[in-house]
């Protein structure tokens, strides 16, 4: 392949082809499993392959692979078991130039405090965990580094920074759309090169539990592994002291999703084993192209180009809607400009004809069961008679911005050319040339900022049990764009070293053999009855859970339709618990136990912002919730928006995160308060040098 550079349009060298690709067409190390149990369980007759470890990382994301990296070089015996190499969120997810937000490193350098504070100031989330991924992050970040991942930097070796979502500091930076697909590849190389252990096709569909001197502590994992053959299901035990969670969120929960395909997350498998989740009300919502194609996030420049966009109703006809919500062109351009950086749906950015407004006309072409597209071919239409679109006719940001970036090309695609050349690339190598045919967008679930509850080196309230990544419920309300990649990696760091700490206090536990055997033979009679059942199919549940979810807790909600979609959710929960689910064959048993995790999973999210709603909670984050007695209302230039009038956020609410527990009923809510006070304790070095030292061992 030729890599000579091309001539633009304006004159600027074309970056080489050879190096668009290696940025968008990542190539991934080759990875050899280990090799088959040689310990095995009988279990009510039934061959079971026993794996052993000191720590089990589930989950081969970028947060998952640092935390067995960092283990794996503390001498801890780490497995990595993986439902698929390199088809999660960290390795199939990106946008525009996918963020990493870390602390700045340039000109002045940064403030940590006043970073912390940017991450909690959302509410939902402790100032101490801010902090601790505030200054993490430049360890975080070096590491990387290391292993090789290109984050550019200027001649001077200052990394090159932008401002993203919820980031007035600008400390965003990136090495284009796949900036986690190339963490992943930096991390599983090092991953090999330290000999770390990895069992792909391999879910774990049930923690295992002992009680230790009084307390619950994990003592293992029942999985599902595709290429085990000594029994019909596939089924397997890893034993481990330590498990850490890094399944991230759960993609599958919403129709309108731009997850990959087959993204189940692990908070059902917690709540099943009575690990808290937190802020599971909180998730993001934002424009991407739709999952039947090819799921993507459409912020930063794809929007900043400000490309022509419409809609076409099912006669084929084009439609201008934008011109029934915004009063001028620059108004529209300008707010379509800052969708970039403004890329979550956020409902007070509904007011003031602001960017989110853009959100909620999209959502309502939606509803009327209208497609909407992006056409870089084409500037924006105008919204008044005799206007027309013009660069000269911006808004004083959006004007700069454009300058300072040399992208004031005629047309959208020469800017976005300008800009982001990779932008391009990327839907090229996916089918969709966007220099030659529209972009079909929709409102996706992009998401969770809640999860699993851990606490400031990521421990859950089960013994042994951690958790990281989107996994984790520590991204409080509304976290900078990029933020939740550093916190993978940040804590990912924390749990390996808690984890060495804790090895470096305790001998080694004896499994209970009874407990595991308990288990296993529940989990094969939980198998042969999906084989041999009559309930509802593993497909119907996920249609049925994905189109309430999208329908009812998306980004416009009201009370009485969460509460009958919460009903409705328990009703089905109360159905699989009660007749069980089919699955067709052996093979798809996997699909039944991760359906039943699900319809926990959906029940909880729904419980947990019925209980939110009903305690007076307003809008915020991810939603709008509707009221005719709401205070705010979003306005436009034509359409009628009184339906979408909100209740506003409460300020009490920023001051707590809602716990949500499984219990024998049903799902339980509590809130747990938060604190955001900006107080660090600071260590001096003698004092601290000495327990650092006994600590680490």
């Amino acid at each position: 392949m030729s890599t000579s550079a091309t001539p633009t349009e304006d004159g600027i060298d074309a970056i080489p082809q050879a190096i668009l690709d290696r940025l968008t067409r990542v190539d991934m190390p080759a990875v050899r499993g280990i090799d088959a149990a040689e310990q095995s369980m009988q279990v009510a007759g039934v061959t079971v392959p026993v794996y052993s470890c000191d720590a089990l990382v589930l989950g081969s994301g970028a947060a998952g692979m640092r935390a067995a990296v960092e283990l794996k070089r503390r001498g801890v015996d780490v497995l990595v078991a993986s439902t698929g190499l390199f088809a999660g969120t960290s390795a199939c997810s990106g946008s525009d130039k996918q963020t990493l937000y870390t602390a700045s490193t340039d000109y002045k350098g940064d403030n940590f405090v006043k970073y912390a504070q940017s991450l909690c100031s959302g509410g939902a989330m402790d100032f101490s965990t801010a902090y601790v991924e505030a200054v993490g992050s430049i360890d975080a970040m070096g590491g990387l580094q290391y292993m090789g991942l290109p984050l550019p930097h200027d001649n001077q070796g200052a990394i090159l920074r932008y401002k993203t979502d919820h980031d007035e500091a600008g400390r965003a930076t990136s090495c284009g759309p796949r900036t986690s697909k190339l963490m992943v590849k930096v991390l599983f190389e090092e991953a090999l090169t330290l000999g770390v252990h990895i069992l792909p096709s391999c879910s774990g569909i049930q923690i295992v539990k002992q009680t230790v001197d009084g307390e619950e502590r994990v003592c293992g994992v029942i999985a599902l592994h595709r290429e085990e053959k000594r029994n019909a299901y596939g089924l397997v035990f890893i034993r481990c002291e330590d498990l850490v969670i890094a399944t991230g969120g759960p993609g599958e929960l919403y129709r309108d999703s731009v997850y990959p395909h087959h993204c189940h997350g692990g908070l059902g498998l917690a709540l099943e084993a009575g690990v808290e989740l937190c802020n599971v009300t909180e998730s993001q919502f934002g424009i991407g192209t739709p999952r039947t194609t090819f799921p993507w996030n459409l912020s930063g420049t794809y929007v900043q180009v400000m490309p022509r966009i419409y809609s076409v109703d099912a006669e084929g006809n084009e439609i201008h809607f934008l011109e029934r919500f915004y009063r001028t062109t620059r108004e529209m351009v300008s707010n379509t400009f800052r969708k970039g950086y403004q890329w979550p749906y956020h409902s007070t950015r509904m007011l003031d004809y602001g960017s989110s407004l853009l959100d909620l006309a999209v959502f309502i072409e939606q509803q009327a069961g209208r497609k909407v597209y992006l056409d870089f071919l084409r500037n924006p239409e105008p919204v008044n008679a005799g206007d027309t679109f013009s660069l000269d006719n911006l808004d004083p940001d959006v004007r700069e911005y454009l300058e300072n970036n040399d992208a004031l090309q005629d047309l959208p695609i020469d800017r976005l050319r300008r800009m982001n050349p990779l932008a391009i690339e990327l839907y090229r190598m996916h089918g969709t040339d966007l220099a030659s045919e529209p972009l079909e967008f929709a409102m996706n679930n992009q998401h969770m900022n809640g999860g699993i509850l851990i606490d400031d080196w990521g421990r859950t309230n089960l013994g042994g049990c951690y958790a990281i990544g989107e996994a984790a419920g520590s991204h409080g309300v509304t976290r900078p764009g990029g933020a939740a990649l550093n916190s993978g990696q940040v804590f990912g760091k924390r749990v390996a070293l808690a984890i060495k700490r804790s090895r470096n206090d305790k001998t080694d536990t004896v499994v209970d053999q009874s407990t595991v055997s308990s288990a296993l033979a529940g989990a094969l009679r939980d198998a042969d009855g999906f084989v041999s059942g009559s309930g509802r199919k593993p497909k119907d549940v996920k249609a049925e859970v994905q189109a309430r979810m999208s329908d009812y807790a998306g980004i416009i909600c009201t009370a009485d339709e969460v509460q009958s979609a919460l009903q409705s959710a328990t009703a089905l929960r109360r159905e699989v618990e009660s007749n069980g689910l089919e699955a067709s064959s052996a093979a798809m048993v996997g699909q039944a136990f991760r359906w039943r995790h699900m319809v926990w999973v959906s029940e909880a999210v729904l419980t947990a912002l019925d209980h939110y709603i009903c305690a007076g909670g307003g809008s915020r984050g991810a939603r709008a919730i509707c009221s005719e007695a709401g205070t705010r209302c979003p306005d436009a230039s034509i359409e009628d928006l009184s339906h979408f009038r909100f209740i506003e956020e409460q300020a009490n609410d920023k001051e707590a995160k809602l716990i949500v527990h499984r219990s024998a009923g049903g799902i339980t809510i509590r809130s747990q308060p938060v604190n955001r006070d900006p107080q660090v304790h600071r260590e001096f070095f003698e004092k601290g040098w000495g327990s650092y030292l006994i600590e680490e061992g």
